[in-house]
């Protein structure tokens, strides 16, 4: 009879760090929606295939193989955001925006969600938490502008401009450290 130890050793694969991926999905779908409402193009209709497929699938499977890895932390957001991108893309494709207040309170409990996360990330790295301080930012500006009839929904792409770049960064850093790279790129001190 084999070794319990052994067999359970054999059995469980190890799986490539998925976070890279997650992060990729959600810079995309970001930048692409962040600029529509920086005004640098007109109309958000082009994000809703990537928010379907990108941000929304590929980066909710990154959340099932983060639950693998056992990072409740990815975990969480990126089934969290992947499932934001699927809610946002279906929204737009059904013309489901409801009159009122609907999307603002909407944007709002996506605010308090990015803000319980940001205060998750202070025990990481400098590149999460400037992340989610930029996204935690990026939606409270774009609540403030559904209250508002989009006061402040230029300022939010901007914001969420900046959020994809650092969430590219990142990702980027995560590829550079799992591979043999000529150099890795600086995330900031984990406590």
């Amino acid at each position: 009879m084999p070794d319990s130890d052994v067999e359970r050793n054999v059995a469980v694969a190890t799986i490539a760090n998925p976070a890279p991926l997650g992060l990729a999905a959600f810079a995309l779908t970001t930048f692409v929606l962040s600029a529509a409402n920086a005004k640098l193009y007109d109309g958000p209709q082009i994000v809703i295939g990537l928010a379907f497929f990108y941000g929304g699938l590929a980066q909710l499977l990154a959340g099932m193989w983060e639950f693998k890895t056992g990072n409740t932390f990815g975990a969480t957001a990126f089934t969290s955001y992947g499932a934001f991108w699927i809610a946002f893309a279906t929204t737009l494709q059904l013309k489901l925006i409801p009159p009122g207040d609907g999307i603002g309170f909407f944007l709002l409990g996506w605010t308090i969600f990015t803000g319980i996360l940001f205060l998750a990330t202070l025990k990481t790295n400098a590149a999460l938490i400037a992340l989610f301080a930029l996204l935690f930012v990026t939606f409270l500006l774009l609540t403030i502008g559904a209250f508002t009839a989009g006061s402040t929904d230029q300022l939010a792409g901007y914001f969420g401009l900046a959020t994809a770049f650092v969430a590219w960064y990142t990702a980027a850093a995560g590829l550079l450290a799992a591979g043999k790279s000529a150099f890795t790129l600086p995330v900031g001190p984990v406590n």
